[in-house]
């Protein structure tokens, strides 16, 4: 089965504000796609009453989008059949309650074990993701902006629309554009605080790092300052014990 290729960089497609609206002709394909499976453009059209040319329009956008996507399956006569699927970025587009379910979650953990079990749940947390992040981060002898640069990539990745640069006085900053867990964490602020214990130990201890601005106290966005420690300096530790300019780990 020949899965469809990966997007040319630089290719071009075409594309539509209005692809998300309820009533659009690409809305209803993902729609149809989402509740019947996999079809065929022609299977599509007879199911949407329209003509196949106009589904493969839609189909092409979708794509363009990454909403969708074919792979070419072998059959015993003819030609091989194109069958379109929905994407893993697709699911997106459909009702998702996880954030509900986590602040639910987080309300039973506090309920039966209390703020210490809530509290040893975020420091597993932190511990599973300085683990994570750091099979992706460069060597501590890696400059810091190459660190904070990955760092910002994972981050995006994973929703925050995170960003970064050098400022004026020659700190880098980390801004985090949006929170993906920020109804999670109004309930559970230990979840920030693991955050920044986070950052620092994947950074490593020659820097620091200071949260400026925060979402959950009114601001526009989460934003870290990030600064070559001075020689000698000592740095938290995320675990709560001091280290002196060597690479922090959680304890």
């Amino acid at each position: 089965m020949a899965r469809s290729s990966a997007r040319t960089p630089g290719q071009a497609y075409p594309t539509s504000q209005n692809s998300g609206a309820p009533s659009s002709g690409r809305e209803r394909v993902l729609r149809v796609l989402k509740t019947k499976g996999s079809q065929t453009a022609a299977h599509l059209a007879s199911r949407l009453g329209v003509t196949t040319m106009a589904v493969r329009q839609h189909l092409a956008v979708l794509q363009g989008e990454e909403l969708v996507d074919f792979s070419d399956e072998r059959r015993k006569i003819g030609r091989p059949a194109r069958i379109w699927q929905l994407t893993q970025k697709a699911y997106s587009r459909f009702p998702d309650h996880h954030a509900e379910l986590a602040v639910e979650m987080i309300e039973a953990v506090r309920d039966v074990f209390g703020e210490d079990g809530l509290e040893r749940l975020t420091e597993g947390r932190t511990r599973k993701q300085v683990e994570s992040y750091r099979g992706r981060m460069p060597g501590p002898k890696a400059p810091v902006e190459e660190r904070v640069a990955m760092l910002a990539t994972i981050r995006r990745e994973e929703g925050y629309m995170a960003e970064w640069g050098r400022r004026r006085d020659g700190t880098l900053e980390l801004v985090e554009n949006h929170c993906s867990i920020a109804q999670s964490a109004r309930v559970c602020p230990g979840l920030c605080g693991g955050e920044l214990s986070l950052f620092r130990a994947v950074l490593g201890g020659d820097v620091t790092v200071n949260r400026v601005e925060h979402i959950l106290t009114g601001d526009r966005c989460c934003r870290y300052s990030i600064a070559e420690a001075p020689l000698g300096r000592a740095q938290t530790h995320p675990g709560g014990k001091i280290k002196k300019n060597t690479n922090a780990r959680l304890m």
